[in-house]
């Protein structure tokens, strides 16, 4: 392996060294340490345009936070065509509607700022083949879970789960949300 000139390292603040031209090609593509997975910077996804994220507080509580409501989120992705960043340019998506649910506790609030912070950085959807019904075009989720269900535990995508504030922090957290 050849060692690099000084002149011609750069050191990230997580302490990985790489040549300044390659960091400079690989942060082009993604703002990201090439080895940790450090976010530098704001990263912007693949999130269709258009889209919205409404929010409801209801009095109904959630399993394992009886002393709190809950806030209810409401996404809406439109159908639309695909743009250069998508997986099939020019082709069209079929848009999405989710429901997601968080207690309105101080914890819960926070995940709900956190959410609101990626879905304007077009980070909680994107374009491709959806895992319920194998379809291709499709708006799915993007690697940050929602509970979508308020009952059923973790296998129902739902209430009780009492580690599923702190999991969905630190998806965002690799994001570079926090």
């Amino acid at each position: 392996m050849e060692l690099i000139p000084p002149e011609k390292k750069k050191a990230l603040q997580c302490k990985h060294s790489f040549c300044k031209d390659c960091l400079k090609r690989a942060f082009g593509y993604k703002p990201v340490c090439p080895v940790c997975g450090e976010v530098y910077g704001i990263l912007k996804g693949t999130q269709p345009d258009g889209g919205t994220m409404d929010i409801q507080i209801t009095s109904v509580s959630l399993p394992g936070y009886d002393n709190h409501q809950t806030i209810v989120i409401y996404y809406h992705i439109p159908n639309g065509i695909q743009k250069e960043e998508h997986p099939n340019p020019g082709q069209p998506f079929q848009g999405v509607s989710r429901t997601a649910y968080l207690p309105n506790s101080s914890e819960g609030r926070k995940v709900l700022e956190l959410l609101r912070k990626a879905f304007n950085q077009r980070l909680i959807f994107t374009i491709g083949r959806s895992s319920t019904s194998g379809r291709n075009n499709m708006v799915t989720w993007n690697d940050i879970h929602h509970k979508t269900s308020m009952h059923g535990g973790p296998t129902s995508y739902g209430y009780p789960d009492p580690d599923y504030l702190n999991r969905v922090q630190e998806e965002l957290k690799a994001k570079g949300i926090k």
